[in-house]
């Protein structure tokens, strides 16, 4: 038994005539008529009495009536859920994202997936480059907001947001209010940095503009996480270079200062499997990319 056997009865059934059934079917009458016939025949049983001038249900066709239908909304159901999987609008995405991104492009991205895909459940977990990098290839998450770089070729991955670097230091030793400060003004002071292997491109950055505005910085304490590192600064044990979007992270006892050099490009980006074409992650992958352009046309008008 076929569902458009089953479509074909719904219609005779519902209109008790097989010239408007077929009508509403879009098939001329005889095919119809025929259709019919081979599903009495394959269910051993006749489900209308026929007449020149009318069609009425015999009982084993009216039995099978409202059987019919429910069978029919489950298969629309299924081809309805099917279309919305293969659209990435229903399911789950495991998304890992350094603190950083926290400050900067989850807050808009979240909010706006869940707009554009409200039947997919977004599951946030907050790590370290490395870890979220290590999490996605044994699948524990489905995408991450990290640092470069990503060079596993497992693994795939497209920038989305630049930041400028600040300086974080201790309140009680800022400049006058919203004045910047040079980089080099701080040649003498402790650094608080994350270790290199937490995120080796923003690291090497950082350490790479402090050389070449003249000095190496002197790193005298370490902590993972950018909260432990503005914790710190604002606790008087050094200063540190953070991205901009940072600010907005208020911490008592911390003064946030441009620079007076011009700061490299800290990019935050997306990584996802490569091998991974689960319609959940491409939608995110995509509503990621186009606020991207949004921001990169913002900054450019």
């Amino acid at each position: 038994m076929e569902l458009r056997h089953l479509r074909y009865f719904v219609a005779v059934a519902e209109h008790l005539s097989f010239g408007r059934a077929a009508a509403r079917l879009h098939i001329s009458q005889p095919p119809l008529s025929r259709q019919i016939r081979a599903l009495e025949e394959e269910l051993g049983t006749p489900l209308f009495v026929r007449t020149k001038r009318s069609v009425a249900l015999t009982p084993a066709g009216a039995g099978l009536l409202p059987e019919a239908r429910v069978l029919l909304r489950a298969a629309d159901a299924l081809k309805e859920g099917a279309r919305h999987i293969a659209a990435g609008d229903v399911g789950a995405l495991a998304l890992g994202f350094i603190a950083v991104a926290a400050y900067s492009v989850l807050p808009e991205l979240a909010p706006e997936f869940r707009r554009r895909h409200p039947g997919v459940r977004l599951a946030l977990q907050e790590g370290t480059t490395d870890t979220l990098l290590a999490a996605l290839k044994q699948g524990e998450i489905d995408a991450g907001l990290v640092l470069p770089p990503v060079d596993d070729g497992s693994l795939r991955y497209v920038p989305l947001f630049h930041d400028t670097l600040v300086a974080a230091l201790p309140a009680a030793r800022r400049p006058a209010r919203g004045g910047s400060i040079s980089l080099k003004s701080l040649a003498q002071e402790p650094f608080v940095l994350f270790p290199r292997q937490v995120g080796s491109g923003l690291y090497d950055l950082i350490v790479a503009f402090c050389r070449r505005t003249g000095f190496s910085p002197r790193i005298e304490q370490e902590a993972i996480q950018m909260q432990t590192i503005v914790s710190l600064v604002a606790a008087g044990m050094g200063v540190a270079l953070v991205p901009a979007s940072l600010q907005s992270m208020r911490r008592a006892g911390v003064a946030y200062r441009a620079l007076a050099e011009r700061s490299p490009a800290v990019e935050i980006g997306i990584a996802w499997r490569a091998a991974d074409r689960a319609p959940a992650v491409q939608a995110f992958v995509a509503v990621a990319q186009s606020l991207a352009r949004v921001h990169t046309k913002r900054k450019a008008a």
